[in-house]
């Protein structure tokens, strides 16, 4: 790959090679600009690449081969189809993520379907939650029926009861979980993309870190330690993506990952590096709510995200219940 690099060394602007070099020294850290190649294969390698496979292939993945394996992250400006030169294209490698391929099925384990099939858990009709919002700094709630329907309503703090104020302008919600407790209030996500994390010196978005560690044990404490950079969430066309930027996996599961006539829920691992489909607008009219057995009525517009920890019937752990550090994401249904 030298002769190819030094080519594209050679085309590119000063301003252009400071942009990558602070991209690859932060190693994705921070949301560097877009890097401009011009379009076109680069002559010099065993085969003709394209920029942005060269530079990708040089600073991330190896064994990475073809443009299609990858998916511009929705911050870079060509992602979003965005105005520019068009005989121009970024090439930053760390505005890139490898394609969790759909027609890749999961490991065996994390099909939720393939194992014995659970009792179902008696219903805890008086169980509830609180859902606050914040409206000009005053925060005000409302008492709204529990979403998986087996989960442990959090200490809720002194506020008067009262209609949300927040009709609209958030896209999800996000619930940080530790087992079975809620930790924090729900995050309400406005702009189009987020970012998950735990402990950054530097960023913006839902800081895990932050939030009140009561009773944390030593698994939580673990599994806390590998969330790192956690994870971008972005509500793209026709779906929502999730692309992994810790250095542990993440395991995904949502109503419109598997079949719809599917009995249980499929639980996707997701690599560092990868990104993937979690939820799908257009499927997610076709799937009703549903009750998976041992734990309880599924939300068709909700998805569910455990950090370095998997969980199923073929998993040692059956429920994500069980996982130390999860995410819930609850989605508002579009009109």
């Amino acid at each position: 790959l030298k002769p190819a690099a030094h080519a594209l060394f050679k085309k590119l602007k000063d301003e252009e090679l400071e942009l990558l070099v602070q991209a690859v020294e932060s190693r994705g850290t921070w949301e560097s600009g877009c890097v401009w190649a011009p379009r076109g294969e680069l002559r010099g390698a065993k085969q003709a690449l394209p920029p942005q496979v060269l530079l990708c292939r040089l600073y991330r993945w190896p064994d990475l081969r073809q443009p299609h394996e990858l998916k511009h992250l929705c911050y870079c400006t060509r992602g979003r189809g965005g105005c520019g030169d068009t005989a121009a294209l970024c090439c930053n490698p760390h505005h890139f993520s490898r394609l969790a391929a759909p027609e890749t099925p999961p490991p065996p384990y994390s099909k939720a379907s393939c194992g014995p099939s659970w009792p179902d858990e008696p219903q805890h009709p008086g169980t509830q939650f609180m859902e606050f919002s914040c409206n000009g700094g005053d925060w005000r709630g409302k008492r709204v029926p529990p979403c998986w329907g087996l989960l442990e309503p959090p200490p809720l703090p002194n506020t008067s009861l009262s209609q949300s104020t927040v009709k609209d302008g958030y896209w999800c919600k996000l619930a940080y979980w530790e087992h079975r407790t809620r930790v924090g209030h729900l995050y309400a996500v406005h702009e189009a993309s987020v970012n998950i994390f735990c402990e950054l010196p530097q960023g913006s978005g839902f800081c895990l870190g932050q939030l009140p560690a009561a009773h944390c044990s030593r698994a939580v404490r673990r599994a806390r330690g590998k969330i790192g950079r956690g994870l971008l969430l972005s509500r793209e066309p026709g779906g929502v993506w999730a692309y992994n930027r810790s250095e542990h996996p993440i395991f995904v599961s949502s109503p419109t990952l598997g079949p719809p006539s599917a009995r249980g829920l499929t639980v996707l691992k997701v690599l560092p590096g990868y990104s993937a489909k979690v939820f799908d607008y257009e499927r997610a009219g076709a799937v009703g709510s549903r009750w998976l057995p041992g734990e309880g009525p599924c939300d068709p517009h909700s998805v569910r995200i455990s950090f370095a920890k998997g969980w199923g019937p073929c998993y040692s752990r059956q429920f994500i219940t069980s996982c130390p550090c999860w995410l819930e994401v609850l989605l508002s249904r579009p009109r």
